[in-house]
């Protein structure tokens, strides 16, 4: 039994592109389009900021949105 464990990654290119996977791993050739997968990277990690950056807003705005009902009800029942 080899030592060799297969990482995530690897089923990841193994499902995009059989043949890139064995020559890789059997032969050990590496990748052609360096550039576009240096872009893809960097583009995921881009979309993954605007994600946690999405997540932060909404959270800022339910926040928000309790303060000003929570100030509105104050209002109402007869605080101020």
């Amino acid at each position: 039994m080899s030592d060799y464990w297969i990482r995530a990654s690897e089923i990841g290119n193994y499902l995009y592109c059989r043949r890139s996977w064995w020559l890789k791993r059997s032969r050990g050739v590496a990748t052609q389009n360096v550039r576009e997968i240096a872009q893809g990277e960097r583009h995921h990690r881009q979309h993954g900021q605007r994600v946690q950056q999405s997540l932060w807003l909404r959270r800022a705005a339910y926040a928000l949105i309790f303060v000003v009902v929570a100030l509105v009800t104050y209002s109402l029942v007869g605080g101020v």
